[in-house]
């Protein structure tokens, strides 16, 4: 079966899909927790950025006020170990991920079959987008300083939660709108059947792929990104 007929643009998945899932859960997230806490002094807009967003964020769920920025920081460990897809976790998470990046003390996990596939296909005039929880920095980080080397120029555009819930279909439609293709010519690849559902109710082709530790539950899977052709 093909799965690339009509097909102009692949929208890839990172976790469970391009990446593993223990990657992401035993690497990376233990990363950001212990080295957070790393930032309390950091003076830099960005990080101003962080407190103040989740400041405003914990008295808009809490109604509680937090000011200092140990609170804050530890405010947002909490969120990762409840794995909530928060914009502003996210920022900080790829701001602390990138330091580990730097000082090569992380790697990023790439399964051995994405990098000649993503090649196969933008060789077959194919356009590449990536769409994470995971913010738009750590995606780059990640392919970047990857096992399999620097993928970034594969890719055409990346997008994250600031442009929409990964379950939601209207995020999808945006994603189209912005690539400028017709959903329908628009494969996205993800593990998770609530984010496949998602786009195909906005129009696009969907495979899952089944990963070691993902149960095969939609009406096209694979294996690996070499089975899509």
């Amino acid at each position: 079966m093909s799965f690339l007929q009509n097909i102009r643009c692949i929208v890839t998945d990172i976790e469970g899909t391009t990446t593993s899932v223990s990657f992401v859960y035993e690497v990376l997230f233990p990363y950001f927790r212990a080295h957070a806490l790393d930032w309390e002094s950091n003076q830099s807009d960005a990080f101003s950025s962080v407190l103040k967003e989740t400041s405003d964020l914990v008295f808009l769920e809490e109604k509680q006020r937090i000011t200092d920025s140990k609170g804050l920081i530890q405010k947002l460990i909490e969120w990762s170990l409840a794995d909530r897809k928060i914009s502003v976790l996210k920022s900080f998470q790829g701001m602390v991920w990138e330091q580990g990046y730097l000082r090569g003390e992380i790697l990023g996990h790439v399964y051995a079959d994405v990098k000649p596939s993503l090649i196969r296909w933008k060789d077959q005039g194919i356009c590449l987008a990536v769409f994470s929880s995971g913010s738009v920095p750590a995606q780059k980080l990640l392919f970047g300083h990857s096992q399999e080397g620097d993928l970034n120029a594969l890719f055409t555009a990346n997008f994250d939660t600031h442009t929409g819930m990964k379950k939601d279909h209207g995020t999808y439609a945006i994603i189209a709108e912005k690539l400028n293709f017709d959903p329908r010519e628009i494969l996205f690849l993800s593990d998770v059947v609530a984010e496949l559902q998602a786009a195909s109710l906005a129009g696009m082709q969907t495979l899952q792929l089944v990963r070691p530790g993902t149960v095969a539950d939609w009406k096209h899977c694979v294996n690996n990104f070499q089975e899509i052709t």
